[in-house]
């Protein structure tokens, strides 16, 4: 059962990131050439994240009844907008749980989020860039000590709670040209609270990814 559940998710993760690079793929004719960054700059992308957490709330898809989190894998979109020279504010919106938790398992996590950027602007060919990261998180599902389906599977709630972080990362400049890539870290930690819920579910979810960052800068 765990590995058929592995499977499936990993199934749709690589078919997610077939669709996203096909897309930028097509869309890439519009982007224009870049000469760095600046306070001008409007950069758009996708991530591919990959990690872990505990998590005594929410039913972890890849891990068996019982088991407080497991690991986690995501794609979002984000677009990176520039405030001044060497800071920037970036908008994060997963795409890969929503979607397939929604289609497999009639469940909901979504956590979008913001980012405020300060780069360390160098003139060598990287420079690092990190910054605090606040977004919120909201879940409808069965608890921890769920199964996927059937008997296993226990009543959904809903909860939701402040996800309160950061992000550290190596941004690999390459000027003049409209695409980069940038590697970071971002860990993080969110209380959760369950609304309109029988049994109170409350509890915290703390963790870490490892992030790629496609970049296409449009300005």
């Amino acid at each position: 059962m765990l590995v058929k559940r592995c499977n499936r998710v990993s199934g749709f993760f690589k078919a997610g990131i077939v669709f996203l690079i096909a897309f930028l793929s097509l869309t890439s004719e519009a982007v224009a050439q870049s000469d760095g960054f600046s306070k001008d700059s409007l950069i758009f992308g996708f991530k591919v994240k990959t990690g872990g957490r505990f998590d005594n709330v929410r039913m972890c898809v890849a891990s068996p009844p019982g088991a407080k989190g497991g690991m986690a894998l995501e794609i979002s979109f984000f677009t990176e907008i520039g405030l001044s020279d060497n800071m920037s504010l970036t908008v994060d919106i997963p795409v890969m749980r929503p979607v397939l938790f929604a289609a497999a398992f009639k469940m909901l996590q979504f956590e979008p989020g913001v980012t405020l950027n300060f780069r360390k602007v160098s003139d060598g060919k990287v420079e690092f860039v990190g910054g605090p990261a606040l977004g919120i998180a909201f879940h409808y599902g069965p608890d921890y000590k769920s199964g996927p389906s059937g008997s296993e599977r226990g009543p959904s709630f809903f909860a939701m709670g402040p996800k309160i972080g950061g992000y550290l990362g190596v941004d690999f400049k390459r000027p003049g040209e409209i695409f980069n890539f940038q590697l970071g870290v971002s860990p993080y930690i969110t209380p959760m609270f369950s609304i309109n819920d029988p049994d109170n579910h409350k509890g915290v979810i703390a963790g870490g990814t490892l992030d790629g960052l496609f970049r296409f800068t449009v300005k």
